[in-house]
């Protein structure tokens, strides 16, 4: 992939893992963020007191999605519907859980432009965030062959750095452009009435 030597290619491919993890991180954070759309995926961080042991909610329910508007959870253990609508309450996700005896239904009303407005801010802020972790992640992996460069050892030299240095910078930018890819995406799906 990168015509460098064998110590540089550990220093990138160290570095494109971690860059790999930001963009999970980011998608991540992503779902949990409230559109006009029922999504299953803003559940994720829900944690229901089952039976005194905090309990993912997609972990002891099947959550679907009849409509869009929708979201129909089922607990597998019915008897633990009250602690799941208190854990949706204690969420904080902006929505009323009401249960007819056997599931939990959860109505996503549609977001005013205020609203939505506060999200694009909170998901453009998220986003800051993940481009600073990517560069944080590019100054640790230039740090790493400028060492390398001015080790006792000499494992490198100066040409095999610069290349290094322009590897991870080309890498740094396609994770950045990633990022930007996905905050673009999540914006159109927040505006969108």
């Amino acid at each position: 992939m990168w015509g460098v030597t064998d110590v540089i290619k550990d220093v990138l491919t160290e570095s494109e893992q971690r860059m790999k993890g930001v963009i999970e991180a980011t998608k991540r954070d992503f779902t949990a963020v409230r559109t006009g759309r029922a999504n299953p995926g803003i559940l994720d961080r829900v944690v229901v007191d089952y039976y005194g042991t905090p309990t993912p909610l997609n972990q002891m329910a099947n959550i679907s999605s009849p409509d869009q508007r929708m979201l129909l959870i089922q607990p597998w253990d019915k008897s633990q519907i009250a602690a799941v609508e208190k854990a949706i309450l204690k969420a904080d996700l902006g929505l009323n859980p009401s249960n007819d005896g056997s599931a939990v239904r959860l109505s996503i009303p549609q977001l005013t432009e205020e609203r939505r407005k506060e999200l694009v801010k909170l998901v453009r802020k998220e986003t800051e965030e993940k481009r600073v972790a990517v560069r944080n992640i590019r100054r640790d992996a230039n740090e790493a062959i400028k060492n390398l460069e001015k080790g006792s050892a000499n494992d490198i030299s100066e040409d095999d750095a610069k290349k290094g240095l322009d590897d991870v910078q080309k890498l740094t930018d396609q994770y950045i452009k990633t990022i930007d890819s996905l905050l673009e995406t999540k914006e159109k799906e927040i505006m969108e009435i």
